[in-house]
């Protein structure tokens, strides 16, 4: 049972990566536009759209990405939290 908590918190943390690329992506122009950046917006835009539909940027920045960041750790560390309950 560790070993699917351990490759679960893995997938997470790999997403965290990916959505962090992504959101840099946004500085250096053209690059959402690559093959890698249409790659990383097919499986980063579908779980940041529901955030961005309930926080409006602030002004040009837009913050839905680090509350989607957030709300991903504390899933896992939930996740762990539940396997914790079962492993007793």
């Amino acid at each position: 049972m560790t070993l699917v908590l351990q490759i679960l918190l893995y997938l997470f943390e790999l997403y965290s990566y990916a959505l962090i690329i992504y959101i840099l992506l946004t500085w250096v122009p053209g690059a959402r536009e690559s093959t890698f950046g249409d790659f990383l917006a097919r499986i980063c835009e579908p779980y940041l759209e529901p955030f961005r539909r309930f926080i409006p940027p602030l002004g040009v920045i837009d913050i839905s990405p680090i509350v989607a960041i957030l709300v991903l750790r504390f899933a896992s560390s939930g996740l762990v939290r539940i396997f914790e309950l079962f492993l007793r």
